[in-house]
């Protein structure tokens, strides 16, 4: 059994469709990002001393563990699923997966930060990394070019990524100018491991599909 402690944010929806996908037991725990308070009570802090969801405990081992990228890379080593053992493609996943927490989570949320939520208080920011995030989805669209996912097989480099894309229409992106992503993140959406993962730790709004 795993305990998440997670929110409706797209790192928090890594996890759960990670879990989600391999069918593991958990119990979700609601931790409402919107109130500064539940991140910072103590007995969380325990778990994330970062004071940041998402954040699990595996009540198999008492191993508690932060950070989305981390957690997936644990549940991906418990399962033996999502991540190959083949070298090449296992660093390939990695890779990715850091393209990811490095790349386009913190430049998305910034987009998310300026455009969506405070449209109008830095033209300059609006620009920077609305530019940036559209960079981001034409990497992402060029490495899907030749990949039906990702790093090759459906892996936690594509669970890590596919929550970010969900929210283009707060980034601004028509994912009409992104052929291969456009395909890609459709065909995630379809997944019915993803459509409940989504979910977690409440319904918010259906899952946003291209026009």
């Amino acid at each position: 059994m795993i305990d998440l402690y997670s929110w409706t944010t797209p790192n928090g929806r890594k996890v759960s469709i990670m879990l989600e996908e391999c069918g593991l037991e958990y119990e979700t725990h609601a931790i409402d990002i919107t109130t500064n308070k539940d991140q910072f009570e103590p007995a969380f802090l325990k778990i994330s001393p970062n004071n940041r969801i998402p954040a699990i405990v595996d009540r198999d081992t008492g191993t508690t563990m932060m950070e989305s990228g981390a957690i997936l890379l644990y549940l991906a080593e418990k399962t033996g699923r999502f991540l190959s053992t083949e070298p090449a493609t296992r660093w390939k996943t990695i890779e990715w997966l850091m393209w990811q927490m490095g790349g386009l989570g913190p430049m998305a949320g910034q987009t998310h930060h300026f455009v969506k939520f405070n449209q109008g208080k830095s033209a300059y920011a609006e620009e920077r990394y609305t530019k940036e995030t559209r960079r981001l989805y034409g990497v992402l669209d060029r490495q899907l070019a030749d990949n039906e996912y990702i790093a090759g097989d459906y892996s936690i480099a594509d669970m890590a990524t596919w929550p970010w894309i969900s929210r283009f229409e707060w980034q601004t992106m028509d994912l009409d100018e992104f052929a291969n992503l456009k395909r890609w993140y459709i065909d995630i959406a379809n997944r019915e491991a993803v459509q409940r993962g989504y979910h977690v730790p409440k319904f918010t709004m259906d899952i946003p599909m291209p026009s």
